[in-house]
């Protein structure tokens, strides 16, 4: 069997969280052109299902995802526009997103843990952006994200070197939100994304857009709050000892996110 018959998104829901699995065994997660294209149209889906709150990436087995497939980059389709697709995608989903990582996180792998909101990696996990060793110019509006997200000096150490760092060099660097010892990542990516799960989607939402520097929604965002109940359920909730039922979701924003703009985180 032809090995990128192999390669796929797998996806699943429960609890309110939908995850994502990229599995391409036979080249270490490496993404294929019609996995990048598949990943925006996934994303759509779950941004409207009401029963997703959280999303969460991971890569099957021991590694994220090893890059782009480099054997189809001469094949005429052009993957890095593929893979800008499906990182701005992923960039501009409308609830939180974690990157749950394994092993290696490299090149287009990288690119899209930085487009999550959150990046929660296992000990032993190797992180690099690797464009340099191809001669390849690293898209502005990815390279805008990683200096977002680290500074100016690491991600030009990266892109500049292409050399691989070590998950705690990259927790050090404000790549990783968290690191855990072997074995502990699912455990504590249930645990996360119960707690994101049981959060107001109207805050996520707003703090979100606000975190990666969108603008001119303020007043949007308050009569969506003014409309929600939300904050009138969390105050009764706080005083009454007992868990809030938040009930506004993305689906009710008729306005929908704003347009990506290529420079969010």
């Amino acid at each position: 069997m032809d090995a990128a018959t192999t390669a796929t998104l797998l996806h699943s829901v429960a609890d309110g969280v939908a995850t994502v699995v990229i599995s391409h065994p036979a080249k270490r997660n490496a993404m294929t052109a019609a996995m990048w294209r598949r990943l925006p149209e996934l994303l759509s889906g779950f941004a409207a299902d009401p029963a997703v709150r959280v999303l969460v990436l991971t890569g099957a087995g021991e590694t994220f995802c090893a890059g782009a497939d480099i054997s189809a980059l001469t094949g005429g389709e052009d993957q890095q526009a593929l893979a800008v697709a499906a990182e701005e995608a992923l960039a501009a989903f409308p609830k939180p997103t974690l990157a749950a990582v394994r092993g290696y996180c490299v090149g287009g792998g990288s690119q899209l843990a930085a487009a999550c909101d959150l990046r929660f990696a296992e000990e032993g996990a190797s992180f690099g952006v690797t464009p340099a060793r191809l001669g390849i110019v690293y898209p502005a509006s990815s390279t805008r994200r990683l200096t977002a997200l680290v500074g100016p000096a690491v991600a030009k150490y990266l892109l500049f070197s292409a050399e691989l760092i070590d998950a705690e060099h990259a927790l050090r660097a404000g790549f990783l939100n968290e690191l855990l010892a072997p074995g502990q990542l699912d455990k504590r990516i249930r645990e996360f994304t119960r707690i994101l799960a049981s959060r107001s989607q109207l805050t996520q939402a707003a703090a979100k857009e606000f975190a990666d520097g969108l603008r001119d929604r303020d007043a949007h965002w308050a009569a969506q709050a003014a409309g929600s109940g939300d904050t009138a359920e969390g105050v009764t909730a706080f005083l009454e000892r007992r868990t809030p039922v938040f009930t506004w979701s993305a689906g009710q924003d008729t306005a929908g996110p704003p347009p990506v703009k290529g420079t969010a985180r």
